[in-house]
């Protein structure tokens, strides 16, 4: 058996339409990256890893994430082709290799997308004090009452159909939401400004550094965590088949994208704990809490609406891109090739993007939001190992890129360094998410077996 045959997903022929320029794939970045993280994670980061030190922990989150940035950039535009980091890596590992690092972007989409559409949940019943009846009010859990946490369920049913409809509406649609996004960023930031009390920031790292291998907490623990909050820049990389120009508009996207999030998380997190102090944010609508706790209750309010509609283009981003990569793995032979069937008019891979909302939908209604946080992250860590080292045999094999491509610089010493954090990030999780994402790879490496490989396109 050869598990690592090579193919190269050239996009240069496409069924899809190519539509998509640098803005709206920055956007799609932004409406991934600027959601659940940054409403959300930033007050659980504060309280329970690294008080107001977290802002530390953003930055190394942020230097961690562009190091893969810039691998996904070169990838881009040396290889532009379907699927991400699926596609780069059937190109320089092969095909087992390539499968694995798509089932864990699978994953890591499904629980991202989940994951925002309950804290979306939070913020609807905390603003408008719904009483939903115990049963449907939380993940499952017997002991306390709960069978599904519908609200996240139906978000999710509905972004579903909203992509069914038409790609370009759809991203239009979530470009909109993403600036009406800011809007309500930019106001916590004037507002909260006149409330910042410099003796909330006075014990600084409560938690101190942790340890950069099993800390689990601490300024180190807070960067693990705040991963989550960049994620998502990659689904850039899933929109190739749709981009004018891909090779120069994808390494745009996702370079412009992480530049933008990464000074709105930086301020966000400086007022948040300044506003409020640190042992107070742990809840999941932390800068509405944060507005309400001062007296800015219209303020509040208004952060409130806005991400009630606008964690939406978090969803919209994601599942679009997850679609698209089940969709890459169908069309290859590695899932059914149903899933890689496209609408006549729009060209909508229809049955991915079900598929992707079902599973979505499923996670979201029976698992809690700290439980998916974490599994996203370390899924996500797994795959950006394997593209570190990617990039590493792609020089190897093929030499540095040419005029006019991107170049990652200083390689292989930053692949490398990439592969050390990334492994080091992944240790601070607990036992039950390791369980998970072993049990997540065996899965994989089931249906790989069972079916991907004598499917496959190449074996046939």
């Amino acid at each position: 058996m050869n598990i690592f045959r090579t193919k190269n997903l050239t996009a240069d022929k496409t069924e899809m339409k190519r539509e998509l320029k640098t803005w709206n794939l920055v956007m799609l970045g932004l409406g991934a990256m600027v959601g659940t993280g940054i409403f959300t994670i930033t007050g659980i980061g504060a309280a329970i890893y690294a008080g107001p030190a977290l802002i530390i922990s953003i930055i190394m989150a942020a230097f961690a994430v562009g190091l893969s940035g810039l691998f996904f950039a070169e990838f881009a535009s040396r290889l532009p082709v379907i699927g991400g980091a699926y596609g780069y890596l059937y190109a320089v590992f092969g095909e087992f290799i390539a499968w694995i690092a798509g089932w864990l972007m699978i994953m890591e989409f499904m629980s991202a997308i989940s994951g925002v559409a309950a804290g979306w949940g939070s913020y609807l019943k905390g603003m408008f004090n719904l009483n939903l009846p115990l049963a449907v009010s939380g993940p499952f859990d017997p002991a306390k009452g709960t069978y599904i946490d519908i609200m996240p369920v139906l978000v999710i049913l509905a972004v579903t159909a909203l992509l069914l409809l038409n790609s370009k509406l759809a991203l239009g649609f979530n470009s909109g939401l993403v600036i009406l996004k800011f809007s309500a960023l930019i106001l916590f930031i004037v507002v909260g400004v006149f409330y910042i009390k410099p003796d909330n920031w006075s014990d600084f790292a409560p938690y101190g550094w942790g340890s950069f291998f099993g800390g689990k907490t601490g300024i180190i623990g807070g960067a693990a965590i705040m991963f989550f909050a960049f994620l998502g820049f990659e689904s850039i990389g899933t929109a190739v088949d749709e981009t004018k120009d891909p090779q120069k508009s994808i390494p745009r996207g996702i370079i412009g994208s992480l530049i933008i999030a990464t000074l709105f998380y930086i301020i966000i997190t400086l007022v948040l704990t300044g506003v409020v102090n640190y042992k107070n944010l742990n809840v999941e609508d932390a800068v509405a809490f944060a507005l309400r706790s001062v007296g800015a209750t219209w303020a509040a309010n208004y952060v409130s609406v806005v991400a009630i509609f606008t964690l939406i283009t978090v969803c919209i981003s994601m599942t679009y891109a997850n679609a698209r990569m089940i969709y890459g793995i169908s069309r290859d032979g590695l899932l059914p090739k149903s899933l890689s069937k496209l609408t006549v008019k729009s060209k909508i891979p229809k049955n991915a993007t079900i598929l992707a909302g079902l599973l979505s939908a499923f996670a979201a209604g029976f698992t809690s939001l700290n439980q998916l946080t974490e599994f996203v992250v370390i899924c996500t860590l797994a795959y950006l190992i394997l593209l570190a080292a990617g990039i590493i045999k792609l020089r190897r094999d093929q030499g540095a890129p040419k005029e006019g491509q991107f170049k990652t610089p200083w390689v292989p010493f930053l692949p490398i360094l990439s592969i050390i954090i990334c492994i080091g990030f992944m240790t601070q999780f607990e036992a039950k998410t390791w369980i998970a994402f072993i049990v997540a790879l065996i899965i994989a490496v089931v249906i790989y077996f069972a079916y991907g490989y004598k499917n496959s396109e190449i074996n046939e």
